[in-house]
């Protein structure tokens, strides 16, 4: 056998440099890039890796779904209320220039009257939210003092209004002349500013309404005030008893007249407030009542009745009503006699929208006011703006009405003030509705009832158009407000 050290060696196989074959589906249905190596991933910033942070990757299905709507959501949000403060902001700056004015120390400073009453279905909270949202910066922005006029329940306003037009007229000399201390503890604000040479303010106040309710009740009481009695009027059952006595004629249950309902609900007042005496018969004596069985006595109280006896008398007495009627009734405007300290201009006034509506089906409107509350703000802040400058101000006239009323129908011409925010009535929650039980107003869901006696003389602010310009000078910056104080 030959030796093999004589053959050469055997060479070793050399790796290809051809590009691997593209994986493809060579016919037989499997897919052969599953067995192909997969590209390793990069390297990772050594700093992140350190500070203990994951690789960045780009996030799922699911999450970027979720950024989207919150991102989204959260933008429109931000950007409402940055556009909100700059409109506030706005309206502040064409009032600002109001505080820098000096004052007679003569006399005292301007002074608005805001009417301000709980909405339909909701409380009070609301509605001052509201004024402190919207209405309050620019009053403090233009060194206004206000006076604040609350109502919680329905008829407060009213209330409220009337008795503050009925102050005025007895100040002036109308009705019933108060005794001396009366008089004084009455107007002792009053006395001491005219001791001291004090005046009021010699412009235009104005009054400053919010909703639609609110300006309801306020037209009412106005009208009740100037035209209605300063006094409170008799009972109504002591004028119906008068009136028959004086004619002679005997009332018929069965039969309509005037005051029926009035002295029916009267006279059950006075049954029902009444204590009837007891019988003899009812009224136990002390031997009856030594002689009772032991269950009697358990069960009477200590004042020897039985608690059936007391449950009926708590039942019948009646509730007392919130604020005292009314001194005259939207029906009797005709034949009503004007005050003659009533002035020729009444307010000026001006009303502030607050839209409010309730209830679950309504969550996409409510959603769409939070997100556009810059356009809400931007319109009450030019009538708030107009109320504070003061300088422009119009007669009510008649407009069209938009829908169907008391002696009214769509289309006919009515006063402007019938319409004034009356949108707002369709947003009114359900139960303001409802049956009044005795005792309480239905002003919201009445018509407005107007005399041309009272009513051609109120008037409404309105912004003029130099003031209007300037707002939008101030808004795109090219005029700026001087914040500096003057010097004296």
């Amino acid at each position: 056998m030959s030796d093999p050290k004589g053959a050469p060696p055997a060479e070793k196989p050399v790796a290809s440099t051809a590009p691997p074959a593209v994986p493809s589906n060579n016919g037989t249905g499997v897919n052969t890039s599953a067995t192909a190596p997969k590209k390793p991933m990069a390297d990772q910033n050594p700093a992140f890796r350190m500070m203990g942070l994951p690789r960045i990757r780009l996030p799922s299905r699911n999450w970027l779904i979720f950024l989207s709507l919150s991102g989204s959501i959260a933008s429109a949000i931000l950007y409402d209320k940055y556009e909100t403060r700059r409109t506030k902001q706005k309206w502040c700056d064409v009032v600002s220039h109001l505080a820098r004015e000096p004052l007679d120390t003569k006399h005292m400073p301007r002074k608005l009257t805001i009417y301000l009453a709980a909405p339909p279905g909701d409380g009070l909270r609301s509605a001052r939210e509201h004024f402190h949202n919207y209405v309050k910066p620019i009053l403090v922005a233009g060194a206004m003092d206000w006076d604040v006029v609350e109502g919680r329940k329905e008829g407060d306003v009213r209330h409220k209004t009337a008795e503050r037009v009925r102050r005025k007229r007895r100040r002036r000399g109308e009705g019933e002349a108060l005794g001396e201390e009366e008089a004084q503890k009455e107007y002792a604000m009053e006395l001491t500013r005219e001791k001291n040479g004090t005046g009021e303010y010699p412009g235009v106040t104005g009054d400053l309404v919010v909703g639609r309710h609110t300006w309801k009740e306020y037209v009412r009481g106005l009208h009740e005030g100037w035209l209605g009695p300063v006094d409170e009027p008799a009972p109504i059952q002591a004028v119906v008893e008068g009136d028959e006595e004086a004619e002679g004629v005997k009332h018929v249950p069965g039969r309509s007249s005037l005051g029926d309902a009035a002295a029916k609900s009267a006279a059950e007042v006075i049954v029902a407030s009444t204590p009837t005496p007891p019988r003899e018969t009812d009224t136990p004596t002390s031997q009856d009542a030594e002689s009772a069985s032991p269950t009697a006595s358990e069960t009477t109280t200590p004042s020897g009745t039985l608690p059936s006896e007391e449950a009926p008398k708590e039942e019948e007495k009646p509730s007392k009503p919130r604020n005292p009627p009314p001194y005259l009734l939207p029906s009797a405007y005709s034949t009503a006699t004007l005050s003659p300290s009533v002035p020729e201009l009444i307010g000026p006034s001006t009303t502030i929208p607050f839209p409010h509506i309730l209830g679950v089906r309504n969550t996409h409107i409510r959603i769409y006011r939070f997100l556009n509350r810059r356009r809400l703000a931007d319109e009450i802040g030019r009538d708030v703006a107009a109320a504070v400058l003061g300088t422009s101000y119009h007669s009510y006239s008649t407009v069209t009405a938009t829908t169907s009323g008391e002696g009214s129908g769509a289309g006919d011409s009515v006063p402007e003030q019938t319409q004034v925010l009356a949108h707002e009535e369709k947003e009114w929650w359900k139960s303001v509705h409802r049956v009044r039980e005795e005792g309480e107003e239905s002003l919201w869901i009445e018509g407005m009832a107007l005399d041309e006696r009272v009513a051609g003389r109120m008037r409404k602010f309105e912004l003029d158009a130099v003031e209007e310009e300037r707002a939008k000078r101030l808004a795109a910056g090219t005029e700026v407000v001087a914040k500096g104080t003057t010097d004296e």
